[in-house]
């Protein structure tokens, strides 16, 4: 007789957010790091970081000693290694990073660290990476 239609209830206060990965302080890994979302890294990376298509931030407290490739790569902590974004490689203050950049764009603030040099690619970088392996010499 009186039908009512349910109602569809609050919605919600606070937006979805996409999801956040963090390795904390006390996280060693060794090996190859790869995943599908927003990643956050405030451990030891002993290997390889491949975070493809999504934002990768090397936190204060991060050592990395590995290849990180990602689409936008911001770096607070130390990095040996080369460092290639499909978009940008943020390095602030406290950042520093022992190797090669291949970026588009490449923002460094006053009192970052670089020892390696810069590639500003018009292509796709990640592909120019991939050809970029070490050949092995003979002595």
């Amino acid at each position: 007789m009186w039908k009512r239609s349910p109602s569809p209830g609050p919605e919600p206060l606070v937006p979805e957010r996409p999801p956040i990965a963090y390795i904390g302080k006390s996280v060693i890994i060794k090996g190859t790091v790869t995943g599908a979302e927003e990643l956050i890294i405030d451990g030891q990376v002993d290997g390889r970081i491949e975070w493809h298509d999504q934002s990768l931030t090397i936190g204060p407290s991060a050592e990395i000693k590995a290849p990180v490739l990602a689409a936008t790569i911001t770096i607070l902590g130390t990095v040996s290694g080369d460092v290639t974004a499909s978009e940008k490689v943020d390095i602030r203050a406290t950042g520093s990073v022992e190797g090669d950049i291949i970026a588009p764009r490449v923002v460094m603030a006053d009192g970052a660290l670089l020892r390696g040099r810069v590639d500003a690619p018009h292509g796709k970088p990640m592909a120019k990476a991939a050809l970029r392996r070490p050949i092995p010499v003979a002595v």
